[in-house]
């Protein structure tokens, strides 16, 4: 039996940000979008970068909540990241991603076309989507 595409689960409307843009703009992120742990970093539409909550967190170590922090204004996002990301393509198949997350090298996995972002997996994507199969709630 041929796996399902993993384009039938994935997160379509990805958020993503730019090389450019403030740590602020990555702590608003984190604050009040529902979305993965990690996020896609784009340049000119091209995925460039991944930044995980765990970055971000070391990154500004000690700032605080407030907005004021001299640190969420200080560093881009480019300073951040983990450039040159792991990526899968439209292409893969559910049980692709699967494997690669059980691995545990990756908690998320950007999907690719072209270059550009059009999707993003998580694991926990990835385990709805086996408990769905055994008809089991999550």
């Amino acid at each position: 039996m041929k796996s399902k595409p993993i384009t039938s689960i994935m997160t379509k409307n990805v958020v993503c940000v730019s090389t450019e843009q403030n740590l602020l703009d990555v702590k608003h992120i984190y604050e009040k979008k529902k979305f993965h742990h990690h996020i896609p970093v784009t340049k000119n539409g091209n995925l460039v970068g991944m930044i995980s909550l765990v970055d971000f967190m070391y990154n500004i170590a000690g700032a605080g909540i407030n907005d004021d922090h001299i640190i969420y204004k200080k560093l881009k996002v480019k300073d951040i990241m983990t450039p040159k990301p792991f990526y899968l393509t439209t292409d893969a198949s559910i049980q692709e991603v699967a494997s690669v997350l059980a691995k545990g090298n990756y908690h998320a996995v950007p999907i690719v076309e072209n270059k550009k972002i059009v999707g993003i997996v998580s694991t926990a994507d990835i385990i709805k989507f086996f408990l769905d199969e055994q008809n089991i709630s999550a």
